[in-house]
């Protein structure tokens, strides 16, 4: 009866406490608790507190050896634990999965180009599946971890790639901006249009986000195949620079061109 009220009381003291202390004060204060016993002082404060007799034990140690944790050059308040504690690296168990892992992500320079993970290798999910199919002993977690130390990074695409450039394409400029100020010098108009690519028709998904209730999004189709009765439109943009004026107009499909002429005649 008296090891119950005990066991109360030290958990009730852990309770108020473990919010506030790291490891080393926790297996430190336990020790004290422990050493106040007549006996058996280890089990009943491992069994008011849930930590290991083995830490309990290792705060024992420390009080009585009265050694600083700290490594050279660091304070006791910087480190919680002996220098080369903790977990050992996955490369350190495993050394061969760095090489593994970049197979996978660079299939066409650094693996087979007939990977089954060619297309799919950027996420972390698969990939860490498809290392452990290969007896690699790790998680996707661990997987991104390893990508960032091999210099990689989660990123979009970007438009670098414009092809050739023809001799005369300065030329083509210089040529065209001459002609419209020599037509807005004659009060003559000048449009400009730009037009974007194909875009599906329907509750389709879109990349951005929008003010709705919460928790209650815009529920759209799960799949971007065309609607074939919606079909596809071309947005298109038409500015008069004299004017500085424009408006947005939509091609149907395969008759955006002689759709975009007519709007520009009228």
């Amino acid at each position: 009866m008296a090891d119950t009220g005990n066991i109360a009381l030290l958990r009730q003291k852990y309770e108020w406490l473990s919010s506030v202390m790291n490891e080393k004060v926790q297996r430190q204060w336990a020790a004290a608790e422990a050493l106040t016993r007549p006996r058996g002082g280890i089990s009943l404060v491992a069994q008011a507190t849930g930590l290991s007799r083995t830490t309990i034990a290792a705060g024992i140690r420390e009080l009585r050896v009265d050694r600083p944790l700290a490594a050279p050059g660091a304070t006791p308040a910087e480190r919680v634990r002996w220098p080369g504690g903790g977990r050992w690296s996955v490369i350190q168990h495993d050394p061969a999965v760095l090489r593994a892992l970049e197979a996978l992500v660079e299939p066409t320079t650094r693996g087979d180009p007939q990977s089954p993970l060619r297309w799919t290798c950027k996420s972390t999910r698969r990939l860490a599946a498809e290392l452990q199919r290969q007896g690699h002993a790790l998680s996707h977690q661990t997987v991104a971890l390893l990508l960032h130390a091999l210099g990689y990074s989660l990123q979009g695409n970007r438009k670098t790639r414009e092809g050739a450039s023809h001799p005369d394409r300065n030329a083509q400029f210089e040529h065209i901006s001459r002609k419209v100020k020599a037509f807005q010098r004659r009060n003559q108009p000048v449009i400009s249009v730009d037009t974007k690519k194909k875009e599906v028709v329907g509750d389709f998904a879109n990349k951005g986000q929008e003010w709705q209730p919460v928790g209650q999004p815009e529920k759209v189709r799960t799949q971007d195949f065309p609607d074939k009765a919606l079909g596809k439109v071309i947005p298109y943009g038409v500015y008069d620079p004299t004017a500085n004026a424009g408006w947005v107009s939509v091609g149907v499909d395969h008759d955006t061109a002689e759709f975009a002429t007519e709007s520009i005649r009228r």
